[in-house]
C-alpha cells in the first residue's frame, strides 16, 4: 500500500486522533492504522472510523447531558 500523501510505503501501527467538538477536545494516543514510514500520515480503516465515530456520538450526546444539568 502506498500514502496517499508521498507514495511512501504504508505500514500497520497505531496513530494519533484528534478533533474539535462544539465544546471540548478529542485526543485519543494510538488508534490502529496504517501509517506512512516515509511522512508519518495515518491511514484509518473502516472499522476505526466506524468505532471513532460511534463513540464521537455517544460524547455529543453525553456532553449535552452535562450542560444540560449546569
Amino acid at each position: 500500500m502506498q500514502c496517499v500523501h508521498c507514495r511512501g510505503r504504508m505500514q500497520r501501527g497505531v496513530a494519533a486522533f484528534n478533533v474539535e467538538r462544539s465544546g471540548y477536545h478529542v485526543h485519543w494516543d494510538a488508534i490502529p492504522a496504517w501509517v506512512c514510514t516515509q511522512c508519518g500520515e495515518p491511514l484509518f480503516e473502516a472499522r476505526e472510523v466506524d468505532l471513532i465515530q460511534q463513540a464521537l456520538v455517544a460524547l455529543d450526546r453525553e456532553s449535552q447531558k452535562l450542560v444540560a444539568a449546569s
